[in-house]
């Protein structure tokens, strides 16, 4: 892409103090973010997903801290902001976010439509009456039918899907150009994930908004992404459009992941899992945090960090599978299977 990102993160590094030892749970993470644009960042739970994200919005637990890098947005640098008082021209204005658990994003003592209310009152400055209209607005906009009856109930008269709505439109009330969506839909059954996956893209579309989704499903990845970064212990090991991800990925993490997916076993065959487990991320990181769990790791994944290598100008690996001095290393035989099942279909 040529344009200019709407977000950029350069080499970010993220601490956490747990009982006197720090914790360096995102190592030099580096990430552009395009306007309009559906970005997946994908990998297992604690690979960082979160805690990066959280970063852009300030919402990083007290213990933790951003000790390296720098997070550009608007001509500003958000990772140097420090006080709660920098954020709130960002945080909901402009960065927003929706969270994979609504009971506990929700106030279960206060009314939804009041809860909507406040974000707009709180981030547009628009008050009272007219406030209250564009709560209303809102509650129709994501689907809650009877917006005025409902306006007046809790949390609790809700179903799951409907709650998660209440969320989307709290974080969307204030049209914010960038939409962070945390796990949306993991609580949820088959259904009421499609039709929260489509509701949030009919509100980017409507609202002209950036949305990245934090998600372990690659099933989502594929109906929503336009791009993807997949993650393992810190850092983004892999990123490029949703085809190039699917069809053509080179990072060992990647093509395990990919490996798990169940449409992708073979009739009579046990279904691919990752072995291991990943490292502890107290401890210093030798070469390819991947390695120990990677069967065809090379001798250097254990010695050195692999740089990023470029597959194509929109698709980049971080992997010595990639070094022109490295032994041909096939795909696995899942890969090929995407592939031709695309080709296919082409």
């Amino acid at each position: 892409m040529t344009k200019e990102p709407i977000l950029s993160a350069k080499d970010v590094e993220i601490q956490f103090s747990l009982r006197g030892r720090k914790l360096t749970a995102i190592r030099r993470c580096s990430l552009d973010l395009y306007e309009g644009e559906t970005l997946a960042i994908v990998g297992e739970s604690g690979s960082g997903k979160s805690v990066f994200t959280k970063s852009f919005l300030g919402m990083l637990d007290s213990n933790g801290s951003i000790t390296h890098g720098s997070i550009m947005y608007d001509g500003k640098d958000l990772a140097k902001y420090k006080k709660e008082k920098d954020w709130r021209t960002i945080r909901g204005k402009k960065i927003s976010m929706v969270m994979q658990d609504p009971m506990t994003s929700l106030n279960p003592l206060k009314k939804v439509g009041k809860q909507i209310q406040e974000s707009i009152e709180l981030n547009q400055g628009i008050k009272g009456a007219e406030a209250k209209k564009m709560a209303l607005e809102m509650l129709e906009k994501v689907g809650i039918p009877f917006p005025e009856k409902r306006y007046n109930q809790y949390p609790h008269e809700f179903s799951g899907g409907m709650r998660q709505r209440v969320v989307i439109a709290i974080a969307a009330a204030c049209h914010p150009d960038i939409l962070i969506c945390d796990e949306p839909t993991t609580a949820l059954d088959v259904t009421i994930q499609a039709q929260i996956l489509n509701l949030i893209r009919d509100l980017q579309k409507e609202l002209k908004m950036t949305v990245i989704y934090i998600t372990h499903d690659l099933g989502v990845v594929a109906n929503v992404a336009d791009r993807v970064a997949v993650m393992y212990a810190g850092q983004i090991v892999e990123y490029g459009t949703v085809n190039e991800i699917f069809y053509d990925a080179w990072h060992p993490y990647t093509w395990a992941l990919l490996s798990s997916l169940p449409q992708l076993g073979v009739k009579g065959e046990p279904l691919p899992t990752i072995e291991g487990t990943p490292p502890n991320l107290f401890n210093k990181i030798q070469g390819d945090a991947f390695a120990p769990r990677n069967k065809k790791a090379l001798a250097i994944d254990f010695e050195e960090e692999p740089p990023f290598f470029e597959i194509t100008p929109t698709h980049k690996a971080k992997t010595w599978y990639l070094d022109p001095r490295a032994p041909k290393i096939e795909q696995p035989e899942a890969i090929k299977r995407l592939r031709a099942s695309m080709e296919g279909r082409g």
